[in-house]
């Protein structure tokens, strides 16, 4: 090996799951395809993985050079870090004061038409500070490291203002440079109607594309661009022309689609080739097969559905079948989200998506990764891509979906470096 040392060698590994293997998404049956290595090791440099396999193996390519530091997995499972392709990270407020009106059978839409929901979001929001938006976000995206997330998708959409939009975007960005988890932020202009353009969402829609879009790319704040496609938000014609003005700025796309009624979002994915199609509850076997054709990753969000007491959740078992490549996230949010439980929607994947654990774990790696552009550098373990795992007190893969409501996560290391440690951060 060229390398004149190791920084961190992690040895000892009961079950290592690499996920190496292929250069794109999984799709079909290679979703479960997750060869699990016995005794593994896994040897870093300057944040970058340099070996990955069996101990026996690692230790004889590193041929005696130095190792700074060892770090003994304890006989554990060891994945690659987690990673979380849709989040609204950055957020004032809350919103436990809906739960109430949940339980009293008042549906999302329901909500959102009495002032709730995102506009209520959007207030607070306003009203906050960046510094409150960013120490809050904060503790957020330090509780998602502490779950095994190394990275993470934030989306704009509380401001719906150029001024507040910018506020959202600024505060992901601080935190990308000050924070272990890599952001990778998404403006979400077109999230809602803001009160002040009731009935006028064609001028709001201009607003979007002719001063926040090209705003927003001066200034560099934003990789993606992201809508709302839904009864009462955005319809697919201005869905199309938002995202299309985007996609002609430099943007990638992304889209909120069919999550509540078939409103054709997922056709829509297909049809512009968006990067990633998230919710997808109500979308048809023909916008699967578009998105499919397209090569569009299906983001599916159980902790959403699970949240809003759905009695449908997203058909992951046929989007598979009909060989889209499938990731989860937790949409972590203060209203239909509001959790940043990855290990709890990794169980929602199985009990109310049909994931089997393999399918999961490929769901929050490889395919998350690639949802995102991630791809090429995070999801996997296998040299030249960064140093991200997670060391699992537990054995084997399936004992983390299956003993649910507890974080599992011993160890986190994010470009080498130990950024939690026995279950706290060490960053």
């Amino acid at each position: 090996m060229e390398q004149q040392r190791i920084d961190l060698l992690v040895h000892n590994i009961g079950e290592l799951i690499t996920m190496a293997g292929e250069a794109g998404p999984r799709t079909g049956s290679r979703m479960a395809d997750v060869p699990v290595v016995k005794g593994g090791a896994v040897a870093m440099r300057d944040g970058v993985v340099v070996a990955a396999g069996s101990e026996a193996d690692v230790r004889a390519q590193l041929a005696g050079l130095p190792v700074a530091q060892e770090l003994d997995a304890g006989g554990r499972l060891v994945t690659p870090g987690l990673v979380d392709p849709h989040t609204h990270l950055v957020h004032g407020g809350s919103r436990e004061h809906e739960l109430a009106m949940k339980l009293q059978g008042a549906t999302y839409l329901e909500i959102l038409a009495q002032g709730g929901g995102i506009l209520s979001t959007v207030r607070a929001t306003r009203g906050a500070t960046e510094d409150e938006l960013y120490a809050k976000a904060k503790r957020s995206l330090d509780t998602l490291l502490l779950q095994g997330v190394t990275t993470c998708e934030a989306k704009s959409g509380y401001g719906l203002t150029l001024e507040d939009e910018l506020k959202q975007l600024r505060v992901t960005k601080r935190l990308n440079e000050a924070h272990p988890v890599e952001l990778v932020s998404t403006f979400m202009g077109a999230h809602m109607v803001p009160e002040e353009y009731k009935g006028r969402s064609a001028d709001y829609v201009k607003l979007v594309i002719r001063e926040m879009l090209p705003e927003v790319k001066r200034l560099g704040l934003a990789e993606f661009c992201d809508v709302f496609c839904e009864h009462g938000v955005f319809s697919p014609a201005e869905s199309e022309e938002i995202l299309a003005a985007a996609k002609a700025l430099g943007f990638g796309v992304k889209i909120h689609a069919d999550e509540i009624e078939p409103l054709g979002g997922a056709e829509l994915a297909g049809k512009l080739g968006c990067i990633s199609a998230e919710h997808l509850l109500a979308a048809t076997d023909a916008g699967f097969e578009a998105m499919r054709d397209a090569g569009v990753i299906a983001v599916c969000l159980p902790a959403t559905s699970f949240n809003l007491r759905l009695k449908q959740h997203a058909r992951a078992r046929r989007m598979i079948e009909l060989g889209l490549a499938v990731a989860l996230s937790t949409d972590y949010n203060p209203g239909s989200s509001p959790t940043e439980s990855i290990q709890l929607v990794m169980t929602l994947g199985c009990l109310n998506l049909g994931l089997t654990p393999e399918e999961v774990l490929t769901a929050v790696t490889v395919n998350a990764a690639h949802a995102i552009g991630r791809g090429d550098r995070v999801g996997s373990l296998e040299p030249g891509k960064q140093a991200d795992l997670v060391i699992f007190d537990a054995a084997n893969l399936a004992y983390v979906p299956y003993h649910f409501g507890i974080n599992h996560v011993d160890t986190v290391v994010k470009g080498g470096k130990v950024v939690v440690r026995e279950g706290r951060l060490a960053y």
